[in-house]
């Protein structure tokens, strides 16, 4: 028979955690972040490529695979954005770096070990501002690929060294919404689900270029008009024209003084962001 309590303290004396179902939780980042490209035989239309932060597992499960930065809640002392802000600390030596919750994957079977439930989160920065080394096991991989055909959309990852090439399903939940379901059709290198928590990460960055200023947080403090729309442009996967890509930032940016020189044509007029834009 169930027992009645008639006060709280009561019952918190009798009460035992292990009585109720455990669980555990992490942080996992979608640190992106868009620069010049080095390798020669990257697309011609764009001098920029958006890049990811990956690391290599040193343990078992998947020891050997890459995965999105990430780590175990601490359920006495953390936040699961304290938990975020951790990694990233210790991935990148930064703690200003921009960070939003992306979404919470709590699939049944998406860790081997136990129940793990994983809030996502993305992080957008400026590799220029990474003055430190990253850790050893840590990889940045430019996304050289990201082409969408009959619901199903290919990614190429590559460091210089590897190339993770990744098939996922895409699956609209209703005709009403814009949410979709993502299912990895082919994937050998990502460990866990980091590859639709890759894919919905990025498509959450192109939605959001259309009504924010996220797109501002990879950028230099000073830059050219061009440089950003090439950076609109890898994110969008897409050619812009110059006069509508103008009318989109318009209002979000401001011409300095600067100017920018030494690039093997005419200086160019330096820009920055219009924080009350």
């Amino acid at each position: 028979m169930k027992k009645e309590y008639k006060t709280e303290e009561e019952f918190l004396k009798d009460y035992n955690p292990k009585d109720f179902d455990q669980l555990s939780m992490t942080s996992d980042i979608l640190l992106i972040s868009v620069s010049d490209c080095k390798q020669e035989n990257y697309r011609k239309n764009s001098n920029k490529m958006m890049s990811i932060l990956l690391v290599k597992r040193q343990d078992f499960p998947y020891k050997g695979k890459w995965c999105l930065p990430g780590g175990f809640l601490d359920p006495k002392t953390e936040t699961l954005e304290d938990c975020a802000k951790r990694v990233l600390k210790q991935e990148t030596n930064l703690s200003n770096i921009y960070l939003e919750q992306l979404y919470t994957y709590d699939a049944i079977d998406r860790d081997p070990r136990t129940r793990v439930v994983s809030t996502s989160y993305i992080a957008l920065v400026d590799k220029a501002r990474l003055k430190e080394e990253i850790n050893p096991n840590a990889s940045w991989f430019d996304i050289i690929l990201l082409e969408e055909k009959e619901g199903k959309v290919d990614i190429v990852l590559d460091n210089g060294t590897q190339q993770i090439s990744l098939t996922i399903k895409k699956h609209l939940r209703k005709n009403s919404t814009d949410r979709y379901d993502f299912i990895a059709k082919k994937n050998n290198d990502l460990a866990f689900d980091h590859a639709i928590v890759l894919l919905a990460g990025i498509e959450r960055i192109r939605n959001k270029l259309n009504y924010t200023d996220i797109v501002f947080n990879m950028m230099p403090k000073y830059f050219t008009l061009k440089e950003l729309q090439q950076v609109y442009e890898v994110i969008l996967n897409k050619k812009l024209l110059d006069p509508a890509f103008r009318r989109i930032i318009e209002k979000k940016v401001e011409k300095t003084d600067k100017i920018k020189t030494g690039e093997g044509h005419r200086p160019s007029a330096l820009f920055k962001y219009k924080i009350n834009s």
